[in-house]
């Protein structure tokens, strides 16, 4: 850890704490060389980092607030709570972390939000599948709406249940 003041990287741990909710820990720690003190919040990374494929073969880390930013992009103006998105976005994550070990493809992602959404609101499923199914063909689009059209209205304004089966 470096030292904010003089940039020197020896310092000493004068006290630790775990942080609220136990995912984090706060260190106070003091430069040997100048003497300031400063405070560092650590996290515990649970998992092995997982990387999405993308479709020009490039890699990222997953990251669960990219899911959202897109999904709050397909919802636009949607009756669609911001518990319902968070709630897809957890489901998604965690079953994600469950099926893949160290890469996943980005489309298969993407397939997963989509499957969640299509039950939640057409609408914003249709505006997400467009983007990220890549339709090729009007035809392709309109015999999804009319898929969608047969089916049962989405039941509204209810947190989804998208916790895995209890075993």
């Amino acid at each position: 850890m470096r030292c904010p003041a003089c940039n020197e990287d020896d310092d000493k741990v004068i006290d630790s704490r775990s942080v609220e909710g136990g995912d984090s820990i706060r260190r106070r720690r003091e430069c040997t060389r100048c003497g300031r003190r400063f405070t560092t919040y650590e996290r515990l990374e649970t998992q092995a980092r997982l990387m999405v494929i993308k479709k020009d073969g490039s890699r990222t880390p997953f990251d669960a607030g990219k899911i959202l930013t897109g999904l709050r992009a397909a919802c636009g103006k949607r009756p669609i709570s911001e518990a319902n998105k968070e709630a897809l976005v957890h489901s998604v994550d965690r079953e994600i972390h469950r099926d893949f070990d160290r890469e996943v493809p980005s489309a298969e992602v993407g397939r997963r939000v989509a499957a969640r959404l299509r039950d939640l609101d057409p609408i914003a499923y249709i505006r997400f599948a467009s983007e990220h199914l890549e339709f090729t063909s009007l035809e392709e689009l309109t015999n999804e709406v009319a898929e969608l059209q047969a089916r049962p209205p989405p039941l509204r304004n209810q947190v989804p249940l998208f916790d895995e089966p209890k075993s």
